[in-house]
């Protein structure tokens, strides 16, 4: 099914983003874990920053968990929880229903599931059911096709149709990854975003690629087609994006 494209009055949000790897706040190009640069020795200070500067929400991963499959970085995300007050969404090799637990108990906001997503719908629509409001989905895709396990194995599954599974039990939300843009300072896939929002009447959050002022510009029309936010990462480290501008562009941009 496609959205109406009507004009809604809630405005994008900005998220920055926390990668940890190691303990550490890093960045990756294209999810490589031998590409990673380290931007903060100390993660919770650096969630406490974007805040200061007005950030709604943060968006943190455990790279290392992606790639084991369990939390390898458990307690740096409880010091993130306890540095800040605005809502932290977290995924990385969250794969059951006792992780999500410890997780929500521990103070994260939402849950992203993403391989499991892919791998065993049906299991996460019970994930979704048990824990209602706190459960979203990443999706993240090469050329529009879903890659799980960190993004280090391809599958054949259409990123559309991984959205439109999930229509009958919905999640919070789908952040939608291109692959290809993340980390390479080269702007968001503005199309294909476009496409998978409007296969989906679920909420949609854009993530990879947003490099520069202009590219916030360029994806505040996006609302129309049902994308709620942009998740920001090695723009805001390495200053191409001022997190406070961006705020305020989506702020005053007309829908």
């Amino acid at each position: 099914m496609f959205r109406v494209t009507a004009c809604k009055p809630t405005r994008m949000i900005i998220i920055p983003a926390i990668d940890l790897k190691d303990g550490k706040c890093v960045r990756l190009r294209q999810g490589r874990m031998d590409s990673s640069t380290i931007f903060h020795e100390d993660p919770a200070a650096q969630a406490r920053l974007w805040e200061e500067m007005g950030a709604q929400r943060i968006h943190v991963v455990d790279l290392d968990g992606s790639i084991e499959g369990k939390p390898s970085n458990l307690s740096v995300v409880q010091r993130i929880v306890r540095a800040v007050r605005v809502p932290v969404q977290l995924g990385g090799g969250i794969r059951d229903a006792a992780t999500i637990g410890m997780y929500l108990d521990a103070g994260v906001r939402v849950v992203i599931l993403g391989t499991i997503a892919a791998k065993d719908p049906d299991q996460v629509e019970g994930f979704i059911k048990a824990f209602p409001g706190s459960v979203a989905v990443g999706v993240d895709a090469r050329s529009g096709m879903v890659a799980v396990q960190g993004w280090t194995q391809s599958t054949t599954l259409r990123a559309v149709d991984l959205a439109k599974r999930y229509e009958s039990t919905p999640p919070v939300c789908f952040i939608y990854t291109d692959i290809e843009r993340d980390g390479m300072m080269r702007g968001p896939n503005i199309e294909a975003t476009r496409e998978f929002a409007r296969s989906t009447s679920v909420p949609v959050i854009l993530s990879g690629g947003v490099t520069s002022m202009e590219d916030v510009a360029a994806i505040v029309p996006l609302e129309r087609d049902g994308v709620s936010g942009a998740i920001i990462g090695r723009a805001l480290y390495e200053g191409t994006i001022k997190l406070r501008e961006a705020l305020d562009i989506v702020s005053t941009s007309q829908c």
